[in-house]
This record gives C-alpha cells, structure tokens and sequence, in this order.
C-alpha cells in the first residue's frame, strides 16, 4: 500500500521553472500573420509565415511550440541545424522545417529522410545535395513521382556572414543545370540592421541589402531560373518594414512577445503600438532562504555588495546555470510579491541573492520572478536585456535545459 501511495506522489522538484503560455504565443501568430496581410493590399494569396523556432525554440522548447504554431496555422518553420529539425519532425510537425545554416557534410541523406529543406549557401554545395537526392530518390523508389528535391538559395547582401554573393550568381545557375534531383524553392537574405531606422549609414543599410537581392533576383531570372519563394524580412523588418515583406516573413523574436530595440529610440512606441505583443515565458523561481545581516556585511563571491544598512537577504534556487544572465549581479531586480527587489552580489551557478528589506513580508517558499508577467505585475525580459546592453533572445535563450518548462494554453 506505502507502495502505491509512493508511485503516485507527484514528484518533488529544485523550484526553478519556465511557464510558457501556448496561448499567447498563439496570439502573437495571429497578430503578426494578420499585421502582413493587410485586408486593403487584396493580394491574390496570403503572405506565409516562416516561424522561427531554433534556438530551443529561442529557449520556450523548439518541438513544443512549433506543434503549437502549425496548429494556429504557421505555413513553414526555421530551425539552426539538422538535429533541431528532426527535433521539431519528431514531435509530429508536418510543415516545411528550413534548415537555415544548411548541412555539414555527410548529413545530407539525413537532413532529406526526415523531410528537411536544405539552405544553399555556397555553389559547391549544389553537387553535395544533388547527389545525396539521386540516392534518396532511388531509395524511396521514385518518391511516389517525386523527381526532384526542393532546396532554398540564401544571398548574401551586405551581412558578409553567409550566403552566395552577387557575383557567385552565374556560378550557381551553372551547377544547378548540371543538377538533376534538385528544383530551387525559394530564395532569400538576411538583414543585418533593419532595427535601425536612423538616416545613418547603418540605417541606410537595409534598403541597400534589398536593392541588391532583388537586382540579383533580376539576374537569375534571366539565366531562366524561377526563384519561387521570395522571403527577406526577419522581426524588426516585419515591425518596420512593410516593403520587405514579399512573400513569406520570418517572425522570431517577436513571436515569442518581444519587440527588437529599434533606433532611434523615439520610434518605439509608435511601432510596438502598431503591432501589439505578449511575453509568453515567465522565467520563476522560490526563496529558499532568508537571512539578516548587518551593516557592512558582504554577499556572495568577493563581497562585491556590502551592506549600507541592516538587510535582509533572500537566496533564490535559480542563477547562472539556470539562466539568470551573470551580468545582472548587483544590476538587476526581480518580481517578489508584486514589488521589485534588487539582485545582491555575485549570481552564482545554482543560487542568486537579492535584497528584501523593503519587502517586509518575504518568506520561504516565496515564488520570485525574473522576468515574465506575474499577476498585473510585468517584468519584460526586452527591458532587462537592454539595461545589461545584449538583445532579448540572449535572455531567452539562455534558459538551461535543466530548467522544467510547464506548457499552458
């Protein structure tokens, strides 16, 4: 009987987890898919939504939340590398999954058995991805009529990270006629600055880049290539840029509630406004000890904070390990019975410290949260990573794989 009793005790875990709300991610989709499709444009067909899901899913679980969006109606999904993609195909994702920094070489036939869209990013790749289709194609004998294996080409406009190169287009259009498996799907870039919208060199940038794609766009029309789907604008662009949105956007961080901080700064909340967004995770821990220290006692390692008055000083079970960004040490606050609490010292791997004095009736087993919403209470991670200088999907991302996601809809 103890047994049994035993067996079905829910299990007791170190209280350190991310609430991810399916539902406002949903929400944020369908913001975002009804922001491009704006009903006065009477386009013949609907934009398509490229839901970027690498990263883990920028931290919120890769496989979850794109099981998630294509129920809500996401038509392809971007992850980093093959292992992520079968990640997302292995929890029953049916959509396109485009494989962004391509293959290595050697996973080819396993980036095709699973369905994956390969990213061309180089001209020699073209011979590596062929070959690998003609032995997939004679293995599934003829794909069911299927003879030729759909890729995307990437161009690099001015990123000068990866993608063919203006020039490199002749060379691509040569090796693809001398591919027989392969048909070319789509073609796309990557902004390297459309969060700036400043009258600068660097805000001149993505007007630059997009000139340059589609005169290349141009060429490899006529070298009688059809370049199928034309997609170019990542979040800032989808925000800011309605002239980039050709035929499918690449949603990321916004997907998940969060806006890039574009510049000028003035511009904000004009744009933030247009396109209305909710966090979806709320990273939350528990206070798992209090103590009282006097004046001129020191907290953490190297006693980097010392007291200025009698305190009161709360140890979190979460820190770096975690995904409490190490930076915040004696920088940054948390949500702790509505009230905000400045973090104390050090953050170290397992335990954080903050300073609870004026927040008089913390207790043991309070849950804190670093950032999310709590009740009424907001604390976005957008503002958090701007205030230590990095961009929110570091703090997103930064999220362990120690720590349990709990999934809402």
């Amino acid at each position: 009987m103890a047994a049994k009793q035993n067996s079905s005790r829910k299990e007791v875990r170190r209280p350190v987890w991310a609430e991810i709300s399916l539902g406002t991610l949903t929400e944020n989709f369908r913001a975002i898919r009804k922001f491009v499709n704006p009903p006065d444009e009477k386009r013949k067909t609907p934009r398509k939504i490229l839901s970027i899901v690498k990263g883990n899913g920028y931290g919120h679980g890769g496989p979850q939340v794109a099981k998630a969006l294509e129920k809500a109606g996401s038509d392809w999904f971007g992850v980093t590398c093959t292992e992520e993609g079968i990640a997302v195909r292995e929890a029953g994702v049916q959509k396109p999954v485009l494989v962004l920094t391509s293959f290595w070489p050697g996973e080819e036939s396993r980036l095709l058995e699973h369905d994956l869209t390969a990213v061309i990013h180089r001209c020699e790749q073209l011979k590596q991805l062929d070959s690998a289709a003609a032995r997939f194609i004679a293995k599934k004998g003829g794909n069911q009529g299927r003879k030729r294996v759909s890729f995307h080409l990437k161009m690099d406009t001015g990123m000068n990270r990866l993608g063919i190169t203006p020039g490199d287009v002749e060379c691509f259009a040569g090796q693809l006629a001398k591919c027989k498996h392969l048909e070319l799907g789509g073609v796309f870039t990557h902004f390297a600055s459309s969060e700036v919208l400043s009258n600068t060199r660097v805000g001149e940038q993505t007007r630059q880049q997009e000139e340059r794609f589609y005169a290349t766009l141009d060429r490899l029309r006529a070298l009688g290539i059809d370049p199928g789907i034309v997609h170019l604008a990542n979040s800032a662009a989808i925000a800011s840029r309605p002239e980039t949105w050709a035929d499918m956007v690449r949603p990321g961080v916004i997907l998940y509630g969060y806006h890039p901080g574009y510049d000028p700064v003035e511009r904000r909340p004009e744009i933030e406004a247009g396109l209305p967004l909710k966090p979806v995770m709320s990273l939350r821990t528990r206070v798992i000890n209090i103590r009282s220290i006097p004046i001129g006692a020191g907290v953490g390692y190297n006693e980097t904070f010392l007291a200025k008055r009698p305190s009161r000083i709360a140890v979190l079970a979460a820190g770096y390990g975690d995904g409490i960004h190490r930076s915040l040490g004696n920088r940054g606050s948390v949500l702790v019975r509505g009230s905000l609490a400045p973090i104390v010292g050090i953050i170290s791997m397992d335990v954080t410290m903050i300073d609870v004095t004026d927040v008089t009736d913390t207790t043991i087993g309070d849950v804190v949260t670093i950032y999310g919403s709590d009740g009424r209470h907001i604390r976005p991670a957008n503002v958090i990573a701007r205030s230590i200088g990095t961009v929110t999907s570091d703090l997103l991302c930064a999220v362990s794989q120690r720590v349990p996601r709990v999934y809402s809809k």
